[in-house]
């Protein structure tokens, strides 16, 4: 990507953030106040997650679990603590909303790869570390094209050719099919919170962790 489209891509991100966020202010003030209702604090969730060249931020996300632990204080396992209202959460996409704010720091774009945990790092190919030349996007390729249900291979060829033929005419089209997505429950994975379903591979040794996010 050529520095003056950078720059475009860059001065859109950072409009259509505020217009969304100036927008959904109502929405988000309420989902704050259900999730610190349903989930406690802190209403945000936070992990570090890769972003541009491989750089850790922190991924910010609505809460969609408890704090619940047993006897011993260890947290219950995760499909125990992920509510009712945690699973409307992450079926409807709302936990996302919070990754605006990521995009008006500059950590991720509205469209890229989606950013994997950081524990995935050690178990890339040459080539897919080219998935990293990019901002990190709220939404992507592969998401549109399968949501989280897609196996790690090709949540990986789609990242890399979005890295490889990205334009700004993609990222509309990738905009315009996540507003259609977010009516199609297909492809969401909200049980359990697992980093990725067990029917898709995870990267080779690696046993997918567990988190509050349904992302891989």
């Amino acid at each position: 990507m050529t520095n003056t489209r950078q720059l475009i891509k860059r001065a859109l991100d950072v409009e259509l953030a505020l217009v969304c966020i100036t927008v959904l202010a109502p929405t988000l003030a309420l989902l704050a106040l259900l999730v610190r209702r349903f989930h406690g604090a802190p209403v945000l969730f936070r992990q570090a997650r890769p972003g541009l060249d491989g750089r850790l931020f922190d991924i910010l996300k609505f809460r969609t679990m408890t704090d619940d632990r047993d006897d011993s204080g260890r947290l219950l396992p995760n499909h125990v603590r992920l509510t009712r209202f945690g699973r409307f959460l992450r079926a409807t996409s709302l936990d996302e909303l919070p990754e605006l704010i990521n995009v008006l720091q500059g950590s991720m774009s509205l469209v890229g790869p989606r950013p994997l945990r950081s524990e995935y790092l050690d178990h890339y190919t040459p080539a897919e570390s080219q998935r990293h030349a990019v901002r990190p996007g709220v939404t992507g390729l592969a998401q549109v094209s399968g949501r989280n249900a897609v196996s790690w291979e090709a949540k990986m060829r789609y990242d890399l050719e979005y890295v490889d033929s990205h334009t700004l005419w993609l990222d509309v089209w990738i905009l315009g099919r996540t507003v259609l997505e977010l009516f199609d429950r297909s492809g969401v994975v909200t049980e359990g919170g697992d980093a990725i379903p067990p029917t898709m591979k995870a990267p080779p040794g690696k046993v997918p962790a567990q988190g509050a996010g349904r992302d891989p």
